[in-house]
């Protein structure tokens, strides 16, 4: 993408990337089953924890297989090395933030997807997000091209010179940046690549339900959004549901905590709305931490039953999936860290 500056700066006129429809994945109930790739597509591995659910989102939102989590985190670690502070992730020729984009292409690609009220290059969901959609349409146009090639290949050199540009030349422009740019981010993609996120052994309900739980990793928490039938638009109740002052919990699909264990262990289990409802229904089945077993629900609290304020499950080998807070998405994490450990109250099993 820099190059792409770059060469215009002493060129006569500008050339643009051209603008392909994007079409809109709409997350589906009847289309969830328990034995959905949950990651994207593929493993990925080796990537900070706040690039993670975004970098398997986008790849997941695309139609071609060719995207995949491990081509997205190649390309950012060359792009910026997932920098995402302003004095380290802005170019010489002024590309910003961790996707490197300059800000007349940001217009065509940037939008608000982390729903906290801008689009910025600077957010790490909307520069991930913007990145998978630019890729997504670079291949495309590159298999529906009459250039031969690896469609990978030709998309990252589009994204770095220009799509432009690798029409003219027909493959790879013959700019050193961009070959070694496109060479670079092919060649490291193994580093990236690993296991699915979840290996969910067992059989029965309770394993099915975490295997549903997983297939929203990504999924953005809302406030009182969500349900038995999939992600819906939250609310704001004048203490929850707000980031940075404004209520986006209204704007936003998605899941609180306790609609996702809703959600996971639907219809083989109705268990109520709330955490504390989910507490009170099934604390006659308590389980020792010591004890746990996959789809137990583990809950944390600010003072008794009473004050219980998240649940979520376990996923084995120390981990919950659980939809944590405003600003953040559906995700794995370390019971440990989940939320603070002198909150856990105790954990039962539906």
């Amino acid at each position: 993408m820099k190059v792409l500056i770059k060469a215009a700066a002493g060129a006569i006129a500008l050339f643009f990337v051209a603008i392909f429809g994007l079409v809109v994945m709409v997350l589906n109930d009847e289309d969830a089953h328990a034995n959905e790739i949950s990651d994207g597509g593929g493993g990925l591995t080796g990537v900070p924890a706040e690039f993670r659910p975004w970098i398997l989102k986008a790849a997941k939102e695309c139609s071609v297989p060719e995207l995949t989590p491990a081509l997205l985190a190649a390309q950012l670690n060359q792009e910026s090395h997932f920098q995402t502070s302003r004095e380290a992730a802005t170019s010489r020729a002024g590309a910003q933030g961790p996707a490197q984009f300059m800000p007349e292409t940001w217009a065509t690609w940037g939008r608000d997807d982390d729903g906290n009220g801008q689009a910025s290059p600077w957010d790490i969901g909307d520069a991930v997000m913007a990145q998978g959609r630019m890729m997504c349409s670079l291949i495309k146009q590159a298999k529906g091209s009459s250039i031969g090639g690896d469609p990978r290949a030709l998309a990252l050199a589009g994204y770095n010179a220009g799509w432009d540009r690798v029409v003219a030349a027909k493959g790879i422009p013959p700019i050193a940046e961009t070959q070694n740019y496109v060479e670079i981010i092919l060649s490291t993609m193994s580093k990236f690549e690993g296991p699915g996120l979840l290996d969910v052994s067992g059989s029965g309900a309770n394993a099915d339900a975490v295997r549903r739980a997983a297939t929203r990793l990504g999924t953005p928490y809302a406030w009182g959004g969500g349900g038995p039938g999939g992600p819906t638009t939250g609310f704001c109740d004048g203490t929850n549901g707000y980031q940075n002052g404004k209520c986006v919990a209204s704007n936003t699909a998605g899941f609180d905590c306790s609609s996702l264990v809703m959600y996971a262990y639907w219809p083989s289990l109705h268990l109520p709305r709330t955490a504390a409802e989910q507490y009170g229904t099934t604390s006659d089945h308590a389980v020792s931490r010591t004890q746990l077993r996959v789809g137990d629900l583990l809950f944390w609290s600010h003072g008794g039953s009473a004050g219980i304020y998240h649940v979520a499950m376990y996923a084995g080998d120390g981990n919950v999936v659980q939809a944590p807070r405003t600003g953040r998405n559906v995700e794995v994490a370390p019971i440990t860290s989940a939320m603070p450990d002198s909150d856990y109250y105790g954990a039962t099993r539906p």
